[in-house]
């Protein structure tokens, strides 16, 4: 059976650099050379990050060692939503369960390194996928698409350490690559349920891999049966690895999962620079310390979405035919991506990581796809220059950005070392902190004194039970959250705060806890924020 031309809209028939990406031949391609480049390319700058002084087996993060923190619970038995408060959905943990469980024998130190170099991987891991999406549209394409995934800033930093973004790229890509075929949706069921099943695990990492469900359930429309296996394998993704959780603490899993995260409360909203200049991909807001004025931030983004707009409209008014699926399914989960971090009040850099690979196929597959249109049949010497001239200046955009954020990860300032803290605290002691990562990485995080408190997310806890409010917002109004900070401060043998402007915010503060804390513990360290109870060694004071 003949293959259908790659320019079936009659821009004429497939040139040299498009022959050499057609499926079944040898990985021995100039794309397939370019897709291997990219992901090395890729792989270094993630990598590269752990390499600097104390970044590796150090303090960077606060979320990293929730999901890691939340994995150590679970192998030591203690379950996630009904022992201890957790906001997001479980599939992030349950990937960090082998790794916790090797923990046990290596400390929690070096398995959160583990899964700092484990996460790098899986970050660099979307280069060749989001490569393999666009391998039959052209050389161009995949320079393109392959390119800003491999260099696009907050996609890296997201994979410095234990976050869901890396993650939920990776399955969602999985599915995309398993639902399209060549740049059409896929004829074969099996294909579809399997693409779902992918979905439906990102979802159950963040609940953010929704915009591209319904984008592809929206395109399988026309077919109910299809929508129906599609929409099927999307629920057995989900629901294999949360019914679990869900069905020993409902009302904790809903309220926290879902409720707690649409009605949170913060005191500041981030700017619109900030957001611009992280999905732009101008810089990331975190690594870099050189500001980005408000104008330059919008004039980019502008620019880019002028350019999508441009080529998208040419070359479907040159091609006399509207995009196919795949350039579709890009533009329009791109666009849904885009404004939905637009709205919330808060925003942080490696949100971005996840709009990186929908704004790379949604530059790379317009502009191809008009290049392409702009090469006149019967002079393909013309348009293999075009296309020559056009990959050039691609690949010299790419390699000025990948400099660029080589040269912004060297310079970057180191992050804390809580190692100093083993020198203080004793193993198997029971310390409270407003950030476990810093007990994560002193292996001061598990605890064998009976009725240690078990909170992995000061933060998250407030939300959950005060109704999406923290410490600065009016969480301490809140009898339950009071309830559970009171307990933990009186179960504690050392509380290890990161900073009196964080622990603020994390931990609901009240005028009896304050007089509580100021009675019955003291600094032990002038240099670390870490404070013993008064008495110790001896037991500690039943509440």
């Amino acid at each position: 059976m003949s293959q259908v031309p790659l320019h079936a809209e009659g821009v004429g028939q497939p040139d040299a650099a498009e022959r050499s990406v057609r499926p079944g031949r040898s990985w021995f391609t100039p794309a397939g050379a370019v897709i291997l480049v990219a992901t090395v390319l890729g792989l270094a700058l993630r990598l590269l990050q752990l390499t600097r002084p104390g970044h590796l087996l150090g303090v960077t993060e606060y979320d990293d060692g929730v999901y890691f923190g939340a994995a150590v619970r679970l192998v030591h038995g203690v379950l996630p939503y009904r022992d201890f408060t957790l906001v997001q959905p479980p599939g992030l943990i349950l990937l960090m369960t082998p790794i916790a469980e090797l923990s046990k024998f290596t400390g929690t130190d070096w398995g959160m390194a583990i899964g700092r170099l484990v996460t790098a991987c899986a970050g660099a891991a979307s280069v060749p996928l989001a490569g393999l999406l666009v391998r039959r549209r052209g050389m161009l394409a995949v320079v393109i698409t392959c390119g800003i995934t491999a260099v696009y800033p907050d996609a890296i930093l997201a994979a410095h350490t234990v976050l869901q973004e890396p993650w939920l790229v990776l399955f969602c890509l999985a599915g995309v690559l398993a639902v399209f075929d060549d740049d059409r949706l896929t004829s074969s069921g099996r294909r579809l349920a399997w693409g779902g099943v992918a979905f439906g695990f990102a979802g159950a990492i963040k609940v953010w891999a929704i915009f591209p469900i319904v984008v592809i359930a929206v395109l399988c429309a026309p077919s109910l049966r299809r929508v129906a296996t599609y929409v099927g394998g999307v629920a057995v993704g989900f629901l294999v690895p949360v019914l679990p959780f869900l069905a020993m603490d409902p009302s904790s899993f809903y309220r926290g999962v879902f409720v707690a995260q649409l009605v949170r409360v913060d005191d500041t909203r981030t700017s619109l620079r900030t957001r611009l200049a992280d999905l732009s991909g101008i810089t990331s807001t975190t690594a870099a310390k050189v500001g980005v004025s408000a104008s330059t931030a919008a004039l980019v983004t502008a620019a880019i979405v002028l350019l999508v707009a441009v080529a998208c409209v040419a070359a479907s008014v040159i091609t006399r035919s509207l995009p196919p699926p795949l350039e579709w399914f890009a533009l329009v989960t791109g666009a849904l991506v885009l404004l939905s971090f637009l709205w919330p009040v808060d925003f942080y850099y490696h949100y971005a990581g996840f709009f990186a690979p929908f704004l790379a196929l949604a530059v790379a597959l317009p502009v191809a796809r008009l290049v392409a249109s702009l090469q006149p049949a019967g002079r393909r010497s013309r348009g293999l220059r075009l296309d020559l001239a056009a990959v050039c200046v691609a690949v010299l955009a790419i390699v000025a950005m990948s400099v660029s954020q080589a040269h912004s990860e060297a310079t970057a300032r180191p992050s804390y070392d809580p190692t100093v803290a083993q020198k203080l605290i004793p193993a198997g002691a029971c310390v409270l902190t407003d950030q476990v990562s810093l007990t994560i990485a002193a292996d001061r995080f598990t605890s064998d004194v009976p009725g240690c408190p078990q909170i992995v997310d000061g933060d998250g806890t407030d939300l959950d039970l005060s109704g999406g409010k923290n410490g600065v917002t009016g969480a301490a109004k809140t009898a339950a959250v009071r309830a559970v900070w009171d307990a933990a401060f009186r179960h504690a043998q050392y509380v290890w705060l990161s900073s009196a402007t964080t622990a603020a915010r994390r931990i609901a503060w009240t005028p009896a806890l304050k007089a509580y804390f100021a009675k019955n513990f003291r600094p032990i360290d002038s240099h670390v924020p870490i404070f013993k109870r008064i008495g110790l060694p001896g037991t500690v004071p039943k509440p």
